[in-house]
């Protein structure tokens, strides 16, 4: 499936997590799914805990992060 493919699973709906881009109208907000990810949970078992996601759904949350890393220039922000 191509990254153009894989971002249709995503949606934003004002009225489904306050408006944040989430996996196929799902209440699974792609934030929610890379934080997994990047965490100590394997694909495997995030399918297993999450049993209406699809394989697809991750690598889509994937491909909207990989995305939104597409920038001309980075401005550091101080803490």
């Amino acid at each position: 499936m191509t990254n153009e493919r894989l971002l249709q699973r995503i949606t934003v709906d004002p009225d489904i997590c306050h408006g944040k881009p989430c996996i196929r109208g799902l209440r699974y907000p792609v934030e929610f799914l890379l934080e997994l990810l990047s965490g100590d949970m394997t694909a495997a078992q995030i399918l297993a805990d999450y049993s209406d996601l699809e394989t697809d759904d991750l690598r889509a949350a994937c491909a909207y992060g990989a995305h939104l890393s597409r920038v001309k220039s980075i401005t550091p922000v101080a803490a």
